[in-house]
């Protein structure tokens, strides 16, 4: 298909909550790009608001670097249920390029998804997948990084636009 290009903060669209999916046939060539953007970015996760969909659709991949390709295209995804735990760790985003943040997460999440024909799914998901599914539902929230973080840290991301890590409080 094609790669799209990514929106950079401080654009308004990625503080934006994005709209649910209506018709699930109308996101599949917009999937589709979403996966190759990601790949060509080369990222890990991908929510539609950062190509400038306000749709509830995320892709993400968290194995491919490793070899093998595993995408999984989630549409009008809820989180469920979250763990109490936490853990921190860092992130980064196709959207704000070089800039990394520790930021906390629940350690395992429950989404119930839709896939690309329709079928909803629920399944737990710990470790790097959990982490990467909230960030990418973050997107879909209008979300980023620098809202998950304190503001010293936010306002020194911001001023420096670098790897800039905060340390966990």
């Amino acid at each position: 298909m094609a790669v799209r290009p990514i929106v950079a903060w401080p654009d308004p669209v990625l503080s934006t909550p994005a709209s649910p999916v209506i018709a699930i046939t109308d996101v599949a060539d917009l999937a589709q790009d979403m996966l190759d953007t990601m790949y060509g970015a080369p990222g890990r996760g991908l929510a539609a608001p950062q190509v400038g969909v306000l749709q509830r659709v995320f892709v993400m991949d968290t194995t491919w670097k490793d070899g093998t390709r595993a995408a999984l295209v989630c549409i009008n995804p809820e989180i469920k249920d979250r763990s109490d735990q936490h853990v921190s760790g860092p992130e980064g985003c196709l959207s704000i390029p070089g800039v990394s943040l520790t930021v906390e997460r629940s350690e395992w999440v429950d989404l119930e998804w839709s896939d690309l024909q329709g079928v909803r799914h629920c399944r737990r998901f710990d470790g790097f997948d959990a982490i990467c599914i909230q960030h990418e539902y973050d997107h879909l929230d209008g979300i980023v990084t620098f809202d998950r973080v304190s503001a010293v840290a936010r306002a020194e991301a911001e001023k420096t636009n670098n790897s800039y890590v905060e340390t966990p409080r």
